[in-house]
């Protein structure tokens, strides 16, 4: 990881009208023509995306939309991946220009408001025109936090960053500014964490996968012990250790085996369970693996993949998942995938969706696929607890999360 990943990384959209100098903006806070700027309306046709430091906020990423007012021929396909930012971003940052106010800032504050997402309001091309006061009273009336700008003053570049700044960090997600453990909190002081991976061959060669590398660096953080084996070494290392490891973690795809070879008095789980907490709602997503129980033949199932790539034999969302549902249910089912930002809208046509460990997407975006899926009643489960349901190990990979089990054995008594 010699980059921090965008799905670590603060998203900040920026949202207006066509030509209100979105990118003029973007390139203002970066100190370079990153993104292309013309008197043109309608420059930016797609989503641009800027990675960098913003000290002392640190790792972020810009979204550069297309106007939320876009009428070109592509105007729909352009604004449906604006509207996807949406879901996406931790921060709002709309821009506007002086004395204008129309239904497409409204339109964006309620896209805010409906997600509880935190909006900065900057009235830019104050070189142009003087906002009035009665406008920038009217503003603050809709938000507080709202600056004004000029994004070609490369006098007072410095002055407009620091406020934008100030109020980025005034904004900023809690859990941005203080991460929740990954599994820091399930083992003790000074404790031994066991991580079984196996090699995926859809890795970059010479690397593991992102939720591996970060167990390494959570579990380094709570100052505990962590060693890494491959499936193939796992039960040979257990016999060479002379104290038990306080925590067992492995890929999904090998949880059978796992569960087989740990110790019943050592608390085991996966890493796409972990990230099922990390990313989203754990217990939400437990739940919605009951659904799996009830399937039947000819249901409609949809696998939910956070990143883009290309599948390979055995590939676990495209191959394995589907053949472990038919064999689980004793027959075919009608089995969709989506994978990147593509997350469908018809949603109900599905008795449940089976989702990745998202570690390629914000938990802020989780949260929203989640509420989604409950807005229209379907229900929502997890790589990683799915598996567990279909190999019958799912109690076991719940014993480190003690009220998670309880309510899950609850609801399996029902």
């Amino acid at each position: 990881m010699q980059n921090v990943p965008k799905s670590l990384r603060l998203q900040i959209g920026l949202f207006g009208r066509t030509n209100v100098g979105k990118s003029s903006f973007l390139n203002m806070i970066c100190g370079q023509d990153f993104a292309i700027t013309s008197p043109v309306p309608g420059t930016t046709t797609d989503v641009v995306e800027k990675t960098m430091e913003l000290l002392p906020v640190g790792p972020v990423v810009f979204l550069d939309t297309a106007g939320v007012d876009d009428i070109s021929q592509l105007s729909d396909l352009r604004l449906k991946k604006t509207n996807k930012i949406f879901d996406r971003a931790d921060i709002f940052v709309l821009i506007i220009e002086p004395n204008v106010w129309t239904n497409f800032e409204e339109d964006v504050l309620a896209q805010a408001k409906r997600r509880k997402t935190p909006v900065i309001v900057v009235i830019n091309k104050i070189d142009r025109k003087k906002p009035s006061d009665v406008f920038i009273k009217k503003i603050k009336t809709y938000i507080s936090t709202a600056m004004l700008c000029s994004s070609l003053d490369k006098i007072k570049r410095d002055e407009y960053i620091t406020v934008f700044k100030e109020l980025v960090m005034q904004l900023c997600p809690e859990e941005f500014l203080n991460l929740p453990p990954i599994l820091g909190d399930l083992i003790p002081a000074k404790g031994c964490v066991v991580l079984i991976v196996p090699i995926d061959y859809e890795a970059p060669k010479g690397r593991i996968i992102l939720p591996q590398v970060q167990c390494v660096r959570d579990a380094l953080d709570h100052n505990s012990a962590c060693v890494v084996v491959k499936e193939s070494e796992y039960s040979l290392f257990l016999e060479n250790l002379k104290k038990k490891p306080d925590l067992v973690v492995c890929d999904s795809q090998v949880v059978d085996k796992m569960v087989k070879e740990t110790p019943k008095n050592v608390k085991c789980t996966t890493f796409s369970i972990l990230f099922s907490r990390y990313k989203g709602d754990l217990l939400e997503q437990v739940k919605g693996a009951l659904a799996i129980k009830k399937l039947k033949p000819g249901d409609k199932v949809l696998i939910a993949e956070a990143c883009n790539h290309h599948a390979i034999e055995g590939d676990i969302g495209r191959i394995k998942i589907p053949l472990w549902l038919k064999k689980y249910v004793g027959g075919e089912l009608k089995i969709d995938t989506c994978a990147g930002r593509n997350y469908p809208e018809n949603l109900k046509e599905y008795k449940v969706i089976i989702h990745c460990g998202a570690c390629m997407i914000t938990r802020r975006e989780m949260l929203w696929r989640l509420y989604e899926a409950e807005n229209k009643e379907v229900p929502i489960t997890n790589y990683g607890v799915a598996i567990s349901v279909m190999k019958g190990v799912l109690e076991r990979v719940l014993e480190p999360f003690d009220d998670i089990l309880k309510v899950y054995q609850s609801l399996e008594r029902k």
